[in-house]
């Protein structure tokens, strides 16, 4: 039976420079939005905070972010697989941080489906969702770069931010469903050939992508990342 998907992204708030190594390392970053689309749905549903004037907050608040980790939750309990690029090791991390949800945000985690982990696990490097994007000619809104998010916020551009993130998931929707279907994962290289992952079984949880054969990294000239690199979080 099909799988019925639910991309989930957030936007960190903090304002950073564009060469920080580690955002991780500059925690607490707030988060200014979120969003969400389902197989079945043709528009993302948003999440923000607002003030009393319907203006949108500098970032969401505590209650409204508890209230996104309950929707998603739900969504689950509905049947739906939670599916993201990368979110096992930042936004469900920061998602528990900032909503005090440790608990729930680590069954979320470990259940969902998180494309680049899988990636990661099979290859032992990790590949982007602009680049898995641009195989199946589907890209980001042009002008807008990730480093730069939470400064429009901050300058009140939220719509441009808010499109920013439904792209984010219209993206990691289709490559999730269309990889599913071909069973393969295709991404645009650095050398602009295209390259590709088989998926004999469609995409892995977490949990299930944890268990698989650690890959040959025995090509690569420096070290790859643990594992636990995305997963220490976890605990």
């Amino acid at each position: 039976m099909k799988r019925k998907y639910l991309a989930f992204d957030i936007e960190t708030a903090k304002v950073l420079p564009r060469d920080v190594p580690d955002i991780l390392a500059h925690r607490p970053l707030g988060i200014c939005c979120a969003a969400a689309l389902g197989t079945d749905k043709t528009i993302p549903q948003l999440f923000d905070s607002k003030d009393a004037s319907g203006i949108p907050s500098a970032q969401m608040c505590k209650d409204d972010l508890s209230d996104l980790v309950d929707f998603l939750t739900d969504q689950v309990n509905n049947g739906y697989t939670i599916v993201t690029h990368n979110n096992l090791e930042f936004d469900f991390d920061i998602l528990a941080e900032e909503s005090g949800r440790l608990s729930d945000c680590r069954k979320l985690a470990v259940a969902h489906v998180d494309m680049m982990f899988q990636v990661f696990c099979c290859k032992g490097f990790c590949v982007g969702l602009d680049p898995a994007g641009k195989a199946i000619g589907i890209g980001k809104p042009d002008g807008v770069e990730g480093w730069k998010v939470p400064q429009l916020w901050k300058d009140g551009k939220c719509e441009t931010v808010l499109n920013y993130v439904s792209q984010d998931c219209r993206i990691a929707l289709e490559v999730a469903e269309k990889s599913e279907q071909q069973r393969s994962f295709s991404w645009i290289t650095q050398r602009g050939t295209v390259s590709d992952l088989a998926l004999p079984k469609g995409w892995l949880t977490v949990q299930d992508a944890m268990k698989l054969p650690l890959p040959d990294t025995s090509w690569m000239k420096t070290p790859p990342w643990p594992q636990s690199k995305f997963t220490k979080w976890l605990g």
